[in-house]
Order: C-alpha cells, then sequence, then structure tokens
C-alpha cells in the first residue's frame, strides 16, 4: 500500500531538535487533516520516541542522525523513527505500574506510546533501531448533498 502524502526528515542526536520534529509533524497532521485529538497523540508519542532515539540509541552522539519519517495512507497514519542504535529487548521493559517502578525517573515512555497509538512496532537491524508507530484513522461521515 503506497501513503498518499510522505515527508522525511533527518535530525543530529540533540534533546533540542525534538521540538523541530514537533513542529513539523504538527504541520504535517493539520496539512493531511487529522483530528486535534490525533495530532496531539502523535506529538506526544514521536517526541517520546524521538528522545529514547537520541538519548538510548545513539547515545546523544551528535554525529548520529535520527530520520523520522511521517506517512498518511487511506485508513492510517504512521510515524517511523530510526537510530543508529543497537536495539533493546521490548519484552525486557520492567513495567512502569509495578509498585517498584512508580517512582522512577524514567521506564514510562514506550508504556505511554503503547497507549496512545493502535499498534507500535520494532524493527532491528544492523543500521539501528526502527519503531514504526500507527494510529488508525476513523471514516469521517460523507455529509448528505
Amino acid at each position: 500500500m503506497k501513503a498518499e502524502k510522505v515527508f522525511t526528515m533527518a535530525i543530529q542526536s540533540i534533546p533540542s531538535e525534538i521540538h523541530t520534529v514537533e513542529k513539523k509533524l504538527e504541520r504535517f497532521c493539520r496539512k493531511v487533516g487529522l483530528s486535534q485529538d490525533d495530532i496531539e497523540n502523535f506529538g506526544i508519542a514521536t517526541t517520546e520516541m524521538v528522545n529514547n532515539a537520541i538519548r538510548h540509541g545513539n547515545k546523544n552522539q551528535v554525529h548520529k542522525k535520527v530520520v523520522v519519517k511521517f506517512e498518511k495512507f487511506t485508513s492510517k497514519m504512521q510515524v517511523t523513527v530510526a537510530d543508529s542504535g543497537g536495539g533493546f529487548d521490548p519484552e525486557g521493559i520492567a513495567d512502569p505500574l509495578d509498585p517498584e517502578n512508580l517512582y522512577k525517573d524514567s521506564g514510562r515512555g514506550i508504556f505511554i506510546v503503547k497507549m496512545l497509538m493502535d499498534e507500535v512496532k520494532f524493527n532491528f537491524t544492523e543500521q539501528g533501531t526502527e519503531v514504526i508507530l500507527i494510529k488508525n484513522l476513523k471514516a469521517r461521515p460523507v455529509s448528505a448533498v
């Protein structure tokens, strides 16, 4: 299935670049007609995954890029975040709702992202880690003429 609209950008692994991604994503989402709720959910999920890519994947190494791709399909919106990191075990992430983890400073990002998106996929390759965020789009009612 081919995307109707696509936008790809690469940023340096600098936390201040997250704001740039957020602005571009919001503009893209508005252009393709997403609801305000979907725009906000994608904003939270994407910035969390870009932050993880910078901090955990690329280990804040400025010369390493994070590539972000926005794709609008007929029935879904997809954002892909790719870094140069060695990957991780998604099943090995501690449950943030476990009482021993409630007061930790980190460890909630992927949990939150999974709550906001319809699907979250992880691809691990020799080139790095790719996270794919998918939100199914509700069909808009057709107005009577």
